[in-house]
């Protein structure tokens, strides 16, 4: 990337809110249903057809305004924005334009070690179009998803690089799903990104020529498109040439961006007032009460693990990263886990093998909380070791037994038999003379290796506690 440019990043982020039912009409709003089978009177465009204004999806529009610190306007206007397309029936799209429900706000985030300050110009609800399915000879056209409820967040130009964009999204995603406002779903579009990424010299104050990236729904793609059409510019601007206004598309499998259409600017749309909709008038008493019964979000959730749970600030952040993920945490402790006990294995040994499956999280973990408790407590008890419980683990993430079950199938219960114990501590000192000589003559670093002995002696069973204790006496003596 040339040294000679700064990059200027904003992002449009569409954001499905968590009703039951669309913006406008009672039709459902459910993913994967049969296709167009969810289409009602307004968002199938039939004529006379009246909009209503879906009641939960102000609740959680509001719910975002608070979450991202912006200001909650007590008037705001739907207009309709005019275009055509065969996924959209009615020819516009009730959005919200000069008037929005939510006003500017900011978020920190940090990104290659620094935190950074990312303002929000607005948040304007609306409605999402259908979806058009291209084949080879014809297009299909799906209206399942036309009318679900949205709100657009729209930042300002911030963001210099595609570390700081995908840090920012990465902050929304989580803030909206902790709080119930969005599931966060990208493989299904419910949360989406439009970037508009220009390139300047240096020192130059104004922006240069921009283009749209259009719906980009996975982080690595975005980052990666940011790069490609952040060095494209450069290079066009560089040889002298000029960067064309546009809507650009993202060729994952090519790995670049390409040119769609030209860019339309707001007046191409004849944005005029929703004639069918009255202005949204929310008062202050309504935003408070909203408020007031806000979700935890993940900076309390992560400051209230660190106070409640006495974990280190990089467990509870790790933790927090996503909903599911804190959840089962919770859930481990809830049903008798010692907090850092399930932190660690959760983080370490569940973690690790959950990720080796492509694509797969927490909620397909094929080990309930209650068998991660149970584990915990069989070590803590003595009954097994913490060598030994890793080997149970692996049992329980292929089987999904329980840990008691594996322990007494397989015959691993921690040998507490001081008697027996003694016996294979005698055995390891008389096979290895060499080794007794050099820790008495003060080389401290052979005892781990003397107590490996042991244990190898009991095939894992024993102690590691009592090992230790009873083989430096014996050594002593």
């Amino acid at each position: 990337m040339s040294s000679q440019f700064e990059i200027v990043i904003g992002l449009e982020v569409h954001a499905q809110l968590m009703t039951k039912t669309k913006a406008f009409c009672f039709v459902a709003a459910k993913f994967g249903e049969k296709e167009n089978s969810q289409v009602g009177p307004v968002s199938g465009g039939l004529p006379g057809a009246l909009p209503v204004l879906n009641k939960e999806a102000v609740h959680l529009a509001v719910r975002a305004g608070i979450a991202l610190n912006c200001k909650i306007n007590e008037r705001s206007v739907f207009s309709r924005k005019n275009y055509f397309y065969p996924d959209l029936p009615k020819g516009y799209q009730i959005s919200q334009f000069d008037e929005p429900l939510c006003g500017v706000g900011q978020v920190d985030v940090v990104a290659d070690g620094h935190t950074k300050t990312i303002g929000i110009e607005r948040i304007h609800m609306e409605e999402d179009a259908g979806k058009s399915i291209h084949l080879a000879s014809t297009t299909l056209v799906n209206l399942n998803r036309s009318g679900t409820p949205l709100i657009e967040i729209v930042s300002k130009p911030d963001m210099r690089n595609a570390a700081e964009a995908v840090a920012y999204l990465k902050k929304l995603h989580s803030i909206l799903v902790f709080g119930g406002i969005c599931d966060g779903n990208l493989e299904e579009g419910n949360f989406r990104c439009d970037v508009n990424l220009s390139v300047r010299p240096f020192g130059q104050k104004e922006f240069g020529t921009r283009t749209e990236l259009k719906n980009l729904n996975s982080f690595r793609f975005i980052e990666k498109a940011i790069e490609f059409e952040s060095a494209r510019q450069i290079a066009v601007v560089s040889s002298g040439g000029k960067v064309i206004q546009e809507t650009r598309g993202w060729d994952s499998a090519a790995g670049k961006t390409f040119s769609q259409r030209t860019k339309e600017e707001a007046h191409d749309y004849r944005y005029f007032p929703e004639p069918d909709l009255p202005p949204l008038y929310v008062t202050q008493e309504y935003i408070q009460d909203v408020r007031k019964n806000m979700p935890e979000l993940p900076e309390q959730k992560r400051a209230r693990f660190e106070k409640d749970y006495s974990l280190t600030s990089y467990d509870a952040e790790q933790l927090t990263l996503a909903k599911e993920l804190a959840d089962y945490f919770e859930k481990c402790v809830k049903v008798g886990a010692t907090p850092k006990s399930a932190a660690n294995w959760i983080l370490s040994e569940l973690l690790r093998e959950i990720k080796k499956v492509e694509g797969a999280d927490i909620t397909q973990s094929p080990i309930s909380p209650e068998q991660i408790a149970e584990l915990i407590s069989l070590i803590e008890k003595g009954t097994i070791s913490g060598k030994i419980a890793k080997t149970v683990f692996e049992d329980m993430f292929v089987s999904c037994k329980n840990p008691t079950e594996i322990v007494k199938e397989k015959g691993l219960v921690q040998v507490l038999d001081e008697t027996a114990i003694q016996e294979w501590i005698t055995e390891v000192i008389q096979e290895n003379p060499d080794v007794v000589a050099e820790f008495k003559q003060g080389k401290e670093k052979v005892f781990a290796f003397l107590v490996g002995q042991v244990m190898k002696h009991s095939r894992g069973k024993a102690n590691p506690g009592i090992v230790g204790e009873r083989l430096r006496k014996a050594l002593l003596a």
